[in-house]
């Protein structure tokens, strides 16, 4: 356990001097800030820059404020698993090629506690993020749109992480078995294009970890299948420690590949 304790100390450092620690939050509350304001002033916006023709009555949507925050999370389903993806590509497969990982395995470490050490701290870092994000959203969202009760705003935000935390776990666990670029072009695949995949054609499944998000929004009032739900949920968490499992693995595996 001190050897863990040790890696997390190190994990946390190193995020500090590469400002991943710093400027990953401050996109994810850009994002959570612009959302609601930009939603509130559109209609004015495109009155004074949409050239439509004079007498021109255009109705637009009542937005509520849970809308809003289905929306942003839309934002961060793309733009910021994207973030994700870049960010920590390399966690595992930068320090193999630097031959950073070499002065790490000749310590009394196993390899189990080095991808723990990595997973903990990135999911910290990168669910801290995105409730900071959600959390300034909230405030905007009270003071240009309606109250949103706090329960329902957590039940979303404890349902969407779930699928936050299988984003990364794919994400380090590709990186433990590939290189950074064939982990980015894989992580993109599986979170990305596979998520586009179920948006189109995903009415004919609804146990899958894809369809968290639509679940999520489902706290704000929508209906859902509980058992479906929770089935999802399941297959998820069985999913994520799989993956912590193939990263260890794969982790122990290609520790000779390191550079010296």
């Amino acid at each position: 356990m001190s050897s863990l304790n040790v890696l997390l100390r190190k994990e946390w450092r190193e995020n500090m001097r590469n400002f991943k620690l710093y400027w990953i939050p401050i996109v994810f509350i850009i994002f959570g800030v612009i959302e609601p304001i930009s939603n509130h002033f559109l209609p004015e916006i495109m009155k004074s820059v949409g050239n439509l023709p004079e007498g021109t009555e255009f109705t637009w949507p009542e937005f509520r404020g849970e809308d809003i925050f289905v929306s942003l999370m839309s934002q961060y389903q793309m733009i910021g698993i994207l973030i994700i993806i870049l960010a920590f590509m390399g966690s595992i497969s930068g320090e193999r090629k630097s031959g950073t990982a070499t002065l790490l395995y000749v310590r009394p470490m196993s390899f189990a506690q080095y991808f723990l050490s990595k997973w903990i701290v990135v999911n910290v870092v990168v669910l801290a993020s995105v409730w900071l994000g959600f959390f300034a959203a909230w405030y905007y969202i009270g003071i240009l749109f309606n109250s949103v009760a706090a329960g329902e705003v957590f039940t979303f935000l404890g349902t969407y992480s779930l699928w936050l935390v299988f984003a990364v776990t794919v994400v380090l666990a590709l990186s433990a078995w590939l290189s950074s670029g064939g982990a980015a072009g894989l992580s993109i695949l599986i979170l990305l294009v596979f998520q586009i995949i179920d948006g189109v054609v995903g009415a004919y499944w609804t146990v899958t970890p894809w369809k968290l998000s639509v679940y999520a929004s489902t706290a704000f009032g929508a209906s859902a299948d509980q058992s479906a739900f929770w089935m999802s949920v399941g297959l998820t968490v069985a999913l994520i420690i799989a993956l912590v499992f193939f990263g260890i693995y794969m982790t122990k595996r290609n520790a000779a590949k390191t550079l010296v």
